[in-house]
């Protein structure tokens, strides 16, 4: 996911989108993408799991007004109906996705 692309892959999707807004110093950035990974492959095809990287990102990031990271933001029609600062647990993060009414139920 880039500055570029944000809007066509993002708000332009068909699907629900979980972006992960990181970078690659962040410890606890990384330490949620086996986790992401997990979450991505199992729900293929009906939600879709991105990454942005907030150092080579900065437009997207000040535009989301992302402060602090990891954050995990939810994108369904086009609108952010979901945000989580911090690390979450893949189970936490399923839970949030299916409180939203996504197709995760």
């Amino acid at each position: 996911m880039t500055d570029i692309t944000f809007d066509e892959q993002v708000l332009g999707s068909p699907v629900p989108v979980l972006l992960d807004v990181w970078a690659p110093w962040c410890v606890p950035c990384r330490g949620m993408t086996p986790a992401l990974d997990e979450i991505a492959v199992a729900l293929a095809g009906r939600v879709r799991v991105a990454k942005l990287n907030v150092d080579q990102n900065p437009a997207v990031t000040a535009r989301l007004c992302v402060v602090g990271i990891p954050t995990l933001l939810l994108f369904r029609q086009g609108r952010e109906v979901d945000r989580m600062i911090g690390t979450r647990s893949k189970e936490e993060v399923l839970r949030r996705l299916a409180a939203v009414d996504s197709p995760v139920r």
